[in-house]
């Protein structure tokens, strides 16, 4: 059920908007968007009222595939930290073309910026920052192959805000620069082309 128009009392919006722990033995709050759900006292940014939805208790929640949120742990639950990173990876996954921090995933995971990269770097042996790179390169190295998007928007599509720092990196960590790896690439194409027609 998802709530275009918000079908839940306004006394309880206010509560969220508060931060009021009054009510947290009232209600607790999902949001729909990333699907976590926490207490009305949590100290996560206030969602978009239509993101959100309204439970009696966790395992309603729980029941409906919303995760308790690392920051205000409703209810006492919290998920494992190997499960939190993965869920951040996943998000960052489909998310990786969009301006992306350490504080920006910290607030969408309702963890602390220093907690989440201390988690994500002990689970996947590489920062978040890392991760995002890695990424994006994989992404613009596919992009570079299959398409003829010039280099420029080949960065910003793949969410690097700067042409020459794109250029760097690409270089730094794949031996080559952007231009080069394409050229080299064709130039591979077109040799295994004429092997195959030989």
């Amino acid at each position: 059920m998802n709530p275009k128009k918000a079908d839940f009392p306004y006394e309880y919006w206010k509560a969220i908007i508060d931060c009021d722990a009054a009510y947290d033995d009232h209600f607790l709050y999902g949001v729909i968007t990333t699907g976590i759900f926490c207490r009305p006292s949590c100290k996560s940014r206030v969602p978009k009222k239509e993101n959100v939805k309204i439970f009696k208790n966790a395992m309603k929640a729980l029941e409906e595939g919303f995760r308790p949120c690392k920051r205000c742990k409703p209810e006492g639950l919290n998920v494992p930290t190997e499960e939190w990173v993965e869920q951040i990876a996943g998000w960052i996954d489909t998310h990786y073309s969009e301006p992306l921090t350490l504080n920006k995933l910290a607030d969408i995971s309702h963890g602390s910026p220093y907690h989440l990269q201390r988690s994500f770097k002990r689970v996947k042996g590489i920062s978040p920052t890392e991760y995002i790179q890695r990424l994006r390169l994989e992404k613009a190295t596919w992009l570079l192959e299959t398409s003829e998007l010039p280099i420029t928007e080949i960065g910003s599509a793949v969410g690097f805000s700067s042409t020459p720092y794109f250029m760097t990196l690409f270089k730094r960590k794949m031996g080559n620069t952007p231009s080069g790896y394409r050229n080299a690439y064709l130039k591979t194409q077109a040799l295994e082309r004429e092997e195959n027609e030989e």
